[in-house]
């Protein structure tokens, strides 16, 4: 039976920090995902545009946003959502599978340095971070079959001490587990994806797990619509995925169309560049 719809009104939207990296550098001149075509050239001062609507978008809505300093020999930077996963104060770090992302963990794992964060441990094994990973109250779902190794799902439930969960991805237009699915309400286990991503058994682990969860049309997964962010209200969604919308009116949350179409030139829209942390450890004053 469908989950029975939670008026708005009774949905609450939980303040939230993330960090954010500008577009500053952002091109693409390689192609390490099927949306990446260094043909196809970027249009920088629109990227810019749209991600400082992204952010100030977050603020409006009662959310910290936290900058993380572009590095102009890292344009991928600004999909910041890669770089660790953060869990109670406590930070998985990334490694990526690339090696033009090399650097990036590094640069992220300064910053938590240089901010106060104390838990941080440099894995041993590939994970892309928040690509990858997607915490609700009762499991750390992890993707697999492009990015993150599945030997990265042991080295996170030992860290985190959560159960985690492994999903297989199988179309390589959704290569991060954050392109196929997203939290909607992480305190109350639900989720939206699209089935079409993973493998037969995890999509039944997905519907034996979350059997209310939402579903996504192809069409609306072909526009990254599951890339999306929500603070258990609202949910910042790409706008080109209005067959989400509806649906997920009916179930009480605000869906808050964004424009993030230079950026999915990248492979990422909204979750993309946005990393959550997840845990009170104050900034340095």
């Amino acid at each position: 039976m469908p989950r029975e719809a939670t008026p708005s009104s009774l949905r609450e939207a939980t303040p939230r920090r993330y960090l954010m990296c500008a577009p500053t550098h952002f091109e693409v001149t390689y192609s390490i995902n099927p949306w990446m075509d260094p043909s196809k050239p970027v249009d920088l001062q629109l990227a810019q545009a749209q991600w400082e609507d992204l952010r100030d978008r977050y603020r409006a809505l009662g959310h910290t946003v936290e900058l993380l300093t572009p590095r102009p020999d890292l344009p991928d930077m600004v999909f910041a959502a890669n770089g660790a996963t953060v869990v109670d104060g406590r930070v998985l770090g990334a490694r990526f599978a690339y090696q033009e992302r090399y650097p990036e963990a590094e640069a992220h794992r300064d910053w938590f340095r240089d901010h106060g964060f104390t838990e941080i441990h440099e894995p041993a094994h590939v994970n892309e971070g928040e690509g990858d990973f997607a915490v609700t109250s009762s499991y750390l779902l992890a993707g697999r079959g492009f990015r993150s190794s599945p030997l990265s799902h042991g080295e996170a439930q030992e860290f985190f001490g959560r159960p985690v969960i492994g999903l297989d991805l199988v179309d390589p237009r959704y290569y991060h587990l954050d392109t196929a699915l997203c939290v909607l309400d992480e305190a109350g286990d639900e989720i939206m994806y699209y089935p079409g991503a993973f493998s037969p058994g995890s999509h039944s682990v997905l519907r034996r797990l979350f059997p209310d969860a939402l579903t996504a049309e192809e069409t609306d997964a072909a526009a990254l619509g599951l890339n999306a962010v929500s603070d258990g209200l609202h949910v910042l969604v790409p706008q080109g995925a209005a067959g989400l919308f509806d649906p997920l009116r009916a179930r009480g949350f605000e869906p808050v169309p964004m424009d993030l179409s230079e950026l999915l030139k990248g492979g990422g829209s909204v979750k993309c560049c946005t990393q959550e942390l997840r845990g009170q450890v104050l900034p340095p004053a």
